[in-house]
């Protein structure tokens, strides 16, 4: 963000600065001021329990509002049966109206997180040795605080774009149990999102161990998200007179099957492209089986090695686990029923009853139910990543990361992504925030960001998004 009186010519060198004075501990004003914005963010709760998206909505409109954006030009969103769980979107207007926009996404709801389980207050954003510590301080407030700071800083600056810019915030991205935010736009609010190009969340840059930047990711596709319920009953009875016909028995061996599973490697124009440009940037032994691999999908020993990383294993296929179950009635009493949900992230190409199917078939028991939750959406092919994509990309990232190499990535898990590009707005995740292997503590305890990540991304978002509002 600018200062607030800063000239525009003044803001646009500051932003061609590196953003050493993060790492170095003095920021820069404009640092400073989004720094606000990205605490403000990252303390209000928004988890779907007890928070409310649309607070923190208000609070960034606000923001938007005393930087001079009109009220005709920001839109609070909410559906009356979900009063907490609101919408923004913001539009920058372009001077060529019937050019295609371009829309920045984020989603502003997190994850739960108790007190008691982490180290420190999950909605208080603590500095410590280097990193941001938050729930939601890399998922995904870190890109949302990113999108308002850039439309603050355009609008001070008096940048006016070529093509409009729209910011949409959404909630409900977390939780099937919430309203969709997204969804609720494409589906109702088309008009207001309606883009040619949207930048998302779903791809970072990678670095080494000794905090070296490796590889900047494009995400252009996602696979797709479903749960599976899984069902064994039994009429039960006294727990003094066992049998081996037991309801929670049988789902657990159903389960340990499922866990051993391994679906079939494939490939795709995406994770092709990705595991032949890691190659040459990983250790000897899993660069030479990804060049085998792409080369021949059915290589065993091949995916054997590069399966043992959880990311890479599950670009390479379906992946199903298990993520929750209960049963029985009483302590005291053989279960009557016992239920579990297990989550797949199916390859595209594939259908929910196909992997039903392949379920069916691995754990052999017809005496345990699977049902498809019919929710999930399908997910579309991913979008191509042309010239007009990746020419700025090249050019911004070259920058800030000279000799990284940008690699095309298909996330395992899922985005919001899924209803815009269903909706035939081309999404592609782009986050430009450098991370090492652990994920940041993402959906679990501690979760955390780099603090010169965080402004580094910043900085080279605010300058791409400006080379993408300007293409002819």
């Amino acid at each position: 963000m600018s200062v607030w009186r800063r000239s525009a010519a003044a803001g646009i060198m500051a932003a061609a600065l590196p953003a050493l004075a993060g790492a170095q501990g003095a920021l820069r004003p404009d640092q400073t001021a989004f720094r606000e914005t990205y605490k403000e963010l990252v303390e209000i709760n928004t988890t779907l329990s007890a928070g409310d998206c649309t607070e923190a909505s208000k609070a960034m409109a606000k923001r938007l509002s005393l930087a001079g954006f009109p009220d005709s030009d920001l839109h609070i969103i909410v559906e009356p049966s979900h009063p907490k769980e609101g919408n923004l979107v913001a539009i920058l207007p372009g001077k060529n109206l019937k050019a295609k926009a371009i829309l920045l996404l984020a989603h502003i709801d997190v994850v739960e997180a108790k007190r008691e389980d982490w180290e420190r207050d999950p909605f208080k954003l603590v500095e410590e040795d280097g990193f941001f510590y938050a729930r939601g301080a890399s998922d995904d407030k870190a890109q949302a605080a990113i999108w308002v700071d850039t439309l603050i800083r355009y609008k001070k600056e008096g940048y006016k774009p070529r093509r409009t810019i729209k910011m949409a915030l959404t909630c409900g991205e977390e939780s099937d149990d919430a309203l969709n935010g997204a969804d609720l736009l494409v589906t109702k609010h088309r008009d207001l999102i309606d883009a040619g190009l949207a930048l998302n969340e779903g791809a970072g840059g990678l670095l080494d161990d000794a905090g070296k930047p490796v590889s900047l990711s494009i995400q252009s596709g996602e696979k797709v998200y479903q749960d599976y319920h899984f069902e064994a009953t039994n009429p039960g009875g006294h727990s003094s007179r066992p049998v081996k016909d037991n309801a929670l028995a049988r789902l657990s061996a159903a389960l340990v099957k499922v866990n051993a599973d391994d679906f079939p490697v494939q490939l795709n124009e995406t994770t092709r492209a990705y595991f032949t440009a890691m190659a040459p940037l990983v250790d000897a032994e899993s660069g030479a089986a990804m060049k085998a691999l792409v080369a021949d999908p059915s290589d065993a020993k091949a995916a054997a090695i590069v399966s043992r990383n959880p990311t890479w294993n599950s670009m390479l296929r379906t992946t199903c686990v298990p993520t929750m179950a209960n049963a029985g009635h009483a302590p005291n009493a053989l279960p009557q029923r016992a239920r579990a949900n297990v989550n797949c992230r199916i390859f595209p190409g594939h259908t929910a009853e196909e992997t039903r199917q392949r379920l069916i078939q691995v754990i052999g028991d017809d005496k345990v139910t699977i049902k498809a939750d019919d929710t999930s959406l399908r997910t579309p092919p991913p979008p191509p990543l042309t010239p007009a994509v990746m020419e700025p990309l090249k050019k911004q990232a070259a920058k800030l990361w000279p000799g990284v190499p940008i690699v095309p990535f298909q996330t395992t898990g899922a985005t919001d992504g899924k209803y815009t590009n269903a909706a035939g707005i081309p999404t592609y995740g782009l986050t430009g925030i450098f991370a090492d292997n652990s994920g940041n503590g993402v959906h679990g305890l501690n979760e955390r960001v780099r603090v010169k990540s965080l402004y580094d991304a910043r900085d080279f978002l605010y300058a791409l998004v400006k080379d993408y509002a300007d293409q002819k």
